[in-house]
């Protein structure tokens, strides 16, 4: 699938607050809890628990939450099909629609029970 300038700027218009309470669902129906919720975004984002809950509280914006985020350098290691949009193929023109889909996937991984190790993504080091 295409992201198109309008899918990306309504993604980028949504209020991560309406949304966070549907991950927190999502994963904790699957056995997980919010703390490993909290820690894979604070993995993705750079947000840490408080910082998450005063944006939640404030109410910002996907895009006001991804300005305010410290991306992890290891981000382009998140990879497959989110939403029928496979994350490798989404254009750099439409950054935050991709990393978006990035913490999805991220927690879709939470949800489905994978380890914490294998969520936060290392670079493998060659000896």
């Amino acid at each position: 699938m295409e992201v198109t300038a309008e899918k990306n700027e309504k993604v980028a218009n949504m209020i991560f607050a309406s949304i966070y309470p549907h991950y927190l669902n999502k994963i904790v129906k699957n056995g997980r809890t919010k703390e490993e919720l909290d820690q894979v975004i604070t993995w993705f984002t750079g947000h840490d628990s408080k910082s998450i809950q005063a944006l939640i509280d404030e109410k910002v914006t996907f895009r006001s939450f991804f300005q305010k985020a410290k991306i992890h350098p290891n981000a382009h290691l998140i990879k497959g099909v989110v939403c029928g949009y496979r994350i490798e193929e989404i254009a750099d023109e439409f950054e935050l629609y991709k990393q978006c889909r990035q913490m999805e996937k991220l927690i879709e991984e939470l949800a489905k029970g994978r380890k914490m190790e294998k969520i936060l993504r290392e670079e493998k080091v060659r000896n």
